[in-house]
């Protein structure tokens, strides 16, 4: 039996928002069991547009590509980030610019993008490379627990290129468990600073954090270096603005915490699906052969077989799985209305696999990105894995120039499987990753 979001006006023309009056601890617990079947099954009671309870609030879900154009380009400005993923995440990544709206998120982006400009990506790559090399080299081989690899080496590129520091192994690994809890935080069931909670381990490991970039600010104000951490301390917007100690250690915190995440869970679904199609890790490997050990900047366009695999394992996994804006006024939503105060979210894991834009979804087809196909052109959002509009991702580039480059190394020195019959078992609890931390076997070629 279903029941409303809210009543539509009656002189308005709009639907109101159907949803499932089933306890919202047990839609949550089917959602992270299975968010495709759970997606599926919502559609087809309630169509593309329909609320769950969760986390104590009624979460509007906006299904498919032209909800998501309208939601994430947001013309009319009906919708805002930072009410929405504060309700998750705003204690541990407070006033992170995804966290930002409308004129003030434009002020501190227009001053972040200095730190991604094509010179500077340059400047990024120049100094995680020689890195990137001497790491992978020293890549166990036998079995081993590929998603923890991959997380430790982005976690110790991230604090290379964007602080400029190496740090001794049990600094490192303190860090990177701050960075965890704070993730896992955000999805927490129980919203409480309870002992022993997620929501509570995220609150320390978030001052973890600030005390451990608000230590190095001074260092970084007084010279200038290559590193992310340094061009934030100096750069200022055309009218002369500049960035407090605040502002700099909370951008750090949100782009070191979105650079490494995301980047270990695109690598990770990627070699999976290498794993699993071997074909298709030959083929990315004999181009990397063809290239080289050392990468120019200009040579990541010419890696054209891992651009697809990394286009479809994204398609495949989008790392962030879902984007929630909240409604600043009445509005609509494909004919629904969504009053004031809602949040809705775009579900970028399960859109991935709308069979309306995607032939065989759950297929891993590296050639439906080919110029011939294009399927992620049977609309502009069809594939969204750095969401869309002002808040599109501002460190993709950084990051797919991360990915290329860590993949290029990987592949030239070694080669790796996971039996016929392996299927990896995901966390959908937070950001996706695998239960078991990939497990394959590793050896050099």
């Amino acid at each position: 039996m279903s029941v409303i979001l809210a009543q539509a006006p009656s002189d308005s023309g709009l639907k109101s928002v159907h949803g499932s009056k089933t306890n919202g601890a047990i839609q949550i617990l089917r959602m992270r069991r299975d968010p495709f079947a759970f997606a599926d099954a919502q559609q087809s009671e309630f169509g593309r547009v329909s609320f769950i309870n969760a986390f104590g609030q009624k979460l509007v879900t906006c299904r498919g590509p032209q909800a998501a154009d309208q939601i994430l380009m947001n013309k009319d400005k009906a919708f805002a980030n930072g009410p929405a993923w504060s309700f998750f995440i705003g204690p541990f990544f407070n006033r992170g610019v995804m966290l930002l709206d409308f004129e003030e998120h434009r002020h501190h982006r227009l001053i972040l993008q200095q730190a991604f400009t094509q010179p500077v990506l340059k400047g990024y790559m120049q100094e995680m490379q020689p890195m990137i090399t001497e790491r992978v080299k020293q890549f166990p081989v036998g079995e081993v627990k590929l998603f923890s690899q991959f997380k430790a080496l982005t976690l110790d590129v991230a604090l290379e290129v964007f602080m400029g520091l190496e740090l001794p192994q049990a600094e490192a690994d303190r860090i990177n468990k701050a960075f965890i809890d704070t993730v896992r935080a955000g999805v927490a069931l129980v919203r409480r600073p309870v002992p022993g909670g997620r929501w509570r381990k995220g609150l320390r490991s978030r001052k973890v954090l600030e005390e451990f970039f608000m230590s190095h600010i001074a260092e970084k104000r007084a010279g200038e270096s290559p590193d992310l951490f340094s061009v934030l301390c100096h750069a200022e917007s055309e009218e002369g603005h500049r960035f407090t100690d605040e502002d700099v250690v909370n951008h750090m915190i949100f782009v070191l915490m979105a650079a490494h995440d995301t980047s270990t869970m695109t690598l990770t679904q990627m070699a999976y699906r290498m794993a699993k199609s071997p074909e298709w890790q030959e083929r990315a490997r004999a181009q990397s052969l063809e290239l080289g050990p050392e990468l120019a900047y200009e040579d990541l366009a010419k890696m054209t077989d891992l651009d697809i695999i990394m286009k479809e394992s994204l398609r495949m996994c989008a790392p962030v799985p879902g984007q929630p804006r909240m409604a600043i006024k009445d509005t609509e939503v494909l004919g629904h209305y969504v009053p004031k105060g809602s949040i809705v979210t775009v579900p970028s894991l399960t859109n991935h696999y709308d069979a309306e834009y995607w032939s065989n979804p759950y297929v891993f087809d590296p050639e439906r990105f080919t110029a011939e196909r294009r399927e992620d052109k049977s609309h502009r959002m069809a594939w969204s894995p750095f969401g869309g509009g002002v808040h599109k991702c501002i460190g993709l580039y950084f990051g797919q120039m991360e990915i290329r480059t860590i993949m290029h190394q990987l592949l030239r020195g070694f080669e790796w499987s996971v039996p016929a019959d392996y299927t990896m078992p995901m966390d959908f609890s937070a950001l996706p990753v695998p239960k078991d931390n990939l497990p394959v076997t590793v050896r050099r070629v």
